[in-house]
């Protein structure tokens, strides 16, 4: 009951935005057999904004019921505390773990959640872009590890790598509400993890293999998220 609940949140929104925003979805190395799914991991890179859920407007009905069924999202505790955002984000996925972004006992429940039957949605920077190209610190954005931990405890299966335009033409950090009538553009590649771990040695050292995995998903953000035009 509550997977169709969630599902129906998930697709009253896809309906509503698609009626205010256009959307430029396409796949990098065309789209493949079995596109949408199912996937063991969504990692969507260059986090820029909280309204990010408006790319549901973009992706297929089917991959609206996987995530209604089989998401787990790490989030910030921070933002999961807030009254109306957490609530919010509570409506769309089933299961939401609160993490303090650092390497502790909420991280470890994560990993220890992660299961056959599960998807873990996660932004693996770990934080949002300002206007300026960094994250609130001053920072430059990075991948963070945490995605590699997580690969480490998979054995089979996919990662989608969805790679967003951003969204600060539509919803910057301490904006309060979206532009309307906006492109929203996202770019796909679809990831065989077993195969990913291979090439990158996850057998080997595991803080080389988390490494390797912080700047190969850094090298692919910079060359396929796609521009305000699109490129």
């Amino acid at each position: 009951m509550k997977r169709l609940f969630n599902f129906l949140i998930l697709l009253f929104l896809k309906i509503l935005v698609r009626f205010v925003y256009r959307f430029d979805f396409q796949w990098v190395d065309g789209e493949p057999e079995d596109a949408w799914g199912p996937y063991r991991i969504l990692a969507i890179l260059n986090h820029t904004s909280l309204f990010e859920w408006l790319f549901v407007g973009g992706v297929p009905v089917k991959f609206l019921w996987q995530i209604a069924g089989h998401a787990v999202v790490p989030i910030a505790d921070i933002t999961l505390r807030r009254p109306i955002v957490g609530s919010f984000y509570r409506l769309l996925v089933p299961h939401l773990m609160p993490i303090t972004r650092q390497a502790d006992r909420t991280w470890k429940a994560v990993i220890d959640f992660v299961s056959e039957d599960l998807m873990i949605i996660i932004l693996p920077e770990g934080r949002m872009k300002r206007r300026d190209g960094l994250d609130k610190e001053g920072r430059k954005m990075t991948v963070r590890g945490g995605i590699a931990d997580i690969m480490q405890g998979i054995s089979s299966g996919r990662m989608l790598a969805a790679y967003s335009g951003g969204l600060h033409h539509v919803q910057a950090p301490g904006q309060h509400l979206p532009r309307l009538f906006k492109t929203l553009r996202m770019r796909l590649e679809e990831i065989d993890i077993p195969e990913y771990k291979t090439e990158l040695g996850a057998d080997s050292d595991p803080q080389a293999f988390k490494q390797r995995v912080k700047r190969d998903l850094e090298s692919r953000r910079d060359r396929y998220c796609p521009d305000k035009d699109g490129r």
